[in-house]
């Protein structure tokens, strides 16, 4: 498994190229962890920064499949390292992220109906060209790097009793529940149309989950990640919940409007399982909430 050892290895690796993102308190026992304000509006560069500063990089470069945030990391990468990058994603990205992928300079190949179909196309590109394939989510390296989002935290809310965070293939969580290793409840936040920790919590293990829904693009994985699933057995992973589009879009919007964040809707599922009570916290219970993209078209807030 991931440990803290891993994590601290990689921030030391990864300390230059990365922002250390702020926290802010909205209430008495509320923080938010504003890491969309990470290098391409997400947290992936962390752990792609880490991915392949720890890789020999081949000539042919990078290849990444994405619903967007994780190709963006890569492609802002392979911008600062000097290496091509070629970018999977499924048909259905929005616009905004396609655009800037092309922007960071990567190739981008629009494939497929879903996260897993693209990561097919990206897979098979790693074995034509010899391009060193970084995987969104499930790699350790990968992993370590997102962790050290939790290492920072740390430091920063030393009291807190709760972490909130968005679930897709479990990357960040995965990493996160590794720094704190059951210190903190760490608990996962799913849209009910992508949830792959909480199916796995009901079966036992990783299953694959339809997907679908208002965050579908940066949640969309079809099955968690074996990095995360090996946290969640360890009980790093304190629990899952599940909230619906309704609860995330009225959440995005309470982002905009209390705190001016204007956020993606994955991110947005963390802060609805607060608004919508799929979450109650205790009385006195500090919990932080990451806010973790802003890789979305804000023109709907208002």
């Amino acid at each position: 498994m991931i440990g803290r050892d891993d994590i601290s290895v990689a921030a030391e690796r990864i300390g230059t190229y990365v922002r250390r993102t702020p926290v802010v308190e909205l209430t008495a026992d509320l923080w938010l962890k504003l890491e969309l304000v990470q290098h391409t509006g997400s947290f992936k560069p962390r752990g792609m920064f880490n991915r392949v500063l720890a890789s020999d990089v081949p000539a042919a470069g990078l290849t990444v499949a994405s619903g967007g945030n994780a190709g963006l990391a890569v492609a802002f990468v392979g911008r600062a390292l000097g290496h091509a990058v070629e970018v999977f994603v499924p048909a259905a990205t929005p616009a905004v992220k396609v655009e800037r992928l092309r922007d960071y300079g990567a190739d981008v190949t629009l494939t497929g109906a879903d996260y897993a179909e693209a990561l097919v196309a990206s897979e098979t590109h790693a074995a034509e060209t010899g391009a060193l394939f970084v995987h969104a989510y499930d790699q350790p390296d990968v992993v370590a790097g997102q962790g050290t989002l939790g290492r920072e935290m740390a430091e920063q809310v030393p009291g807190a009793d709760t972490v909130l965070v968005s679930v897709g293939g479990g990357g960040l969580i995965g990493g996160i529940a590794a720094w704190y290793a059951g210190a903190v409840r760490v608990v996962g936040v799913e849209p009910t149309g992508c949830p792959t920790l909480h199916a796995a919590r009901e079966a036992g293990m990783p299953v694959d989950v339809r997907t679908e829904g208002v965050a579908r693009d940066s949640l969309g994985a079809r099955r968690l990640g074996a990095i995360a699933w090996e946290h969640v057995a360890a009980g790093h992973i304190s629990d899952s919940v599940l909230v619906d589009d309704e609860a995330i879009v009225a959440a995005r919007r309470w982002l905009w409007q209390e705190a001016r964040v204007a956020t993606e809707p994955g991110t947005a599922a963390a802060i609805a399982a607060l608004r919508a009570g799929a979450y109650k916290p205790a009385r006195g219970e500090t919990v932080v909430v990451v806010i973790c993209g802003a890789n979305a078209d804000p023109s709907d807030l208002g």
